[in-house]
C-alpha cells in the first residue's frame, strides 16, 4: 500500500445516499461557463454538479476519468473520485513504473487502466497543441 492510501479511506456510497444520489442527480444544475481557448475560439465546458459519497462534487470533465474539481487538490487535474492528481500518476510513469503496476498499487483508491491511459492521452494531447502554439508564436 501507498503512503497517500494508507491516508484517504475510499468508499462507495450507501443505500440511503444512492437514492439522495438518484434524486439530487434529477435536479442537479449544470453550469455553462465560456472560456477562451488558446487559440481564440470560445468554448463552452460544463461544470457538474453530483451528489457522491453524501457530499456535492463539482467538477469540470477533461475526459470521461480525468476531471478539475476547484474544489479538489487546488483545481489541477485528478482522476475522479479519487483525489489522485494525474500529474503524480504521469511521474511515476516517467520514473519507469509500468502503467499496470501504478493500477495495482492504487487499487484500493479505484484507479483503473483505462483512465491512465486517458490520462496519457490528453498530456499528449495538450502537449502537442502547445508545440503547435509555440511555433505559431515564433
Amino acid at each position: 500500500m501507498n503512503v497517500i492510501g494508507a491516508f484517504i479511506r475510499f468508499s462507495g456510497p450507501t443505500n440511503t445516499e444512492m437514492m439522495t444520489l438518484n434524486e439530487n442527480h434529477r435536479s442537479a444544475k449544470m453550469n455553462t461557463i465560456k472560456s477562451k481557448a488558446a487559440n481564440g475560439k470560445s468554448s463552452k465546458t460544463k461544470l457538474v454538479r453530483e451528489m457522491y459519497g453524501g457530499e456535492w462534487y463539482e467538477y469540470y470533465p477533461l475526459g470521461k476519468h480525468v476531471v478539475a474539481a476547484p474544489g479538489v487538490c487546488g483545481g489541477r487535474p485528478t482522476f475522479k473520485y479519487t483525489r489522485l492528481e494525474v500529474s503524480m500518476i504521469l511521474a511515476l510513469l516517467a520514473a519507469g513504473e509500468s502503467a499496470e503496476e501504478i493500477v495495482q498499487d492504487y487499487a484500493d483508491r479505484r484507479l483503473t487502466l483505462g483512465a491512465v491511459k486517458e490520462a496519457i492521452r490528453i498530456a499528449d494531447k495538450n502537449l502537442l497543441k502547445a508545440t503547435r502554439l509555440l511555433r505559431k508564436a515564433a
